[in-house]
């Protein structure tokens, strides 16, 4: 038996009233506020390493998926300002069950007085039973779309 590829990638686009800037301004720099913005999806944010808004830094976030309270700790690996990216890698927490490596890039277009929010989620599967995060690409779209709320009015 050949088996297929295990690294795979799932990416949405969620449009949005909010600009481009005020959405990586609050992932880059603020994502503490995102649980008093959407404590629905996510509890807590804390910093465990280094500084807000800088490469290297290690953000541990509590969040609600699947019906069940989750964790994860992750690396800010890479920020764009000019392109208005952010991307995350897991170290650690609950998607480690599933998924050797996991990795979440968040890119803010600007489109007319709002924005494009498009998550891309780079993955490799422990074994190719296992199923694509769909509904973690979905919890990503729904986030961006409570945050839309706050953000297009601030």
């Amino acid at each position: 038996k050949i088996s297929s590829s295990l690294v795979c990638k799932l990416d949405t686009d969620v449009a949005n009233k909010a600009p481009a800037s005020k959405f990586h301004e609050i992932f880059k720099h603020k994502p503490h506020h995102i649980s008093n913005l959407s404590s629905d999806f996510v509890q807590g944010c804390e910093l465990h390493e280094g500084e807000w808004g800088t490469v290297g830094s290690v953000i541990y976030w509590k969040y609600f998926h699947d019906g069940k309270a989750r964790v994860a700790k992750a690396l800010v690996e890479a920020i764009d300002d000019e392109n208005n990216s952010i991307t995350f890698k897991l170290l650690e927490g609950d998607l480690s069950e599933h998924y050797k490596s996991f990795k979440a890039t968040l890119k803010s277009i600007p489109k007319g007085e709002g924005s494009v929010i498009h998550w891309t989620a780079e993955y490799e599967k422990h074994h190719d039973e296992i199923t694509d995060p769909h509904t973690v690409i979905q919890f990503l779209y729904d986030l961006s779309k409570d945050l839309e709320k706050y953000l297009a009015e601030a």
